[in-house]
């Protein structure tokens, strides 16, 4: 449970990272280190084919979409400047997402299940088990997050192609 814990906490440092960062570049680091920390939760709970998983697919594969997306739409200081109405905005809505989620945690009334009812529902995080769950009922909402990522390429290719067309545009 300490290691849990331990894990957690920097999970939640390296979201707010993600979050809170300025730079595009350092956001999608810290992004990669809460994948990679996800993936050390994995192997604490012996699922270990799922954090195989996590580090090739998200700390890998995705992250580099990621980085040439930010490389592609070449953002300048100025795209990073925000409103501070928008900023203020931001923080209440996250506060008080946080506090929802916090008092829903914590008004619970069932526990947490023990160490063999986890165990059951991962069963090692085995690739046949995670197959028939992703490619059977899940396999609408799989399909749908490769054309969300596929929709985001293709319009942020198409905003950078628009600005280069644009005459007086950097």
């Amino acid at each position: 449970m300490i290691t849990f814990a331990v894990l957690a906490v920097v999970l939640v440092i390296g979201a707010l990272g993600v979050v809170l960062l300025r730079q595009p570049v350092h956001a999608a680091l810290s992004l990669v280190g809460t994948l990679l920390t996800l993936a050390v939760v994995f192997v604490t709970l012996e699922a270990h084919f799922l954090a195989a998983i996590q580090v090739i697919v998200y700390g890998g594969a995705i992250m580099v979409l990621f980085l040439f997306v930010i490389m592609l739409l070449n953002l300048q200081e100025e795209a990073t400047k925000t409103r501070a109405a928008y900023r203020w905005i931001a923080y209440v809505v996250g506060v008080v997402a946080a506090a929802a989620i916090a008092t829903g945690a914590l008004l619970d009334p069932r526990q947490a299940p023990d160490a063999l009812a986890v165990s059951d529902a991962l069963r090692g995080g085995s690739p046949e088990l995670i197959a028939q769950v992703l490619f059977g009922e899940f396999m609408l909402a799989f399909q749908l997050v490769g054309v969300l990522l596929l929709t985001a390429m293709v319009g942020a290719v198409a905003l950078v192609q628009r600005q280069a067309e644009t005459p007086g545009a950097r």
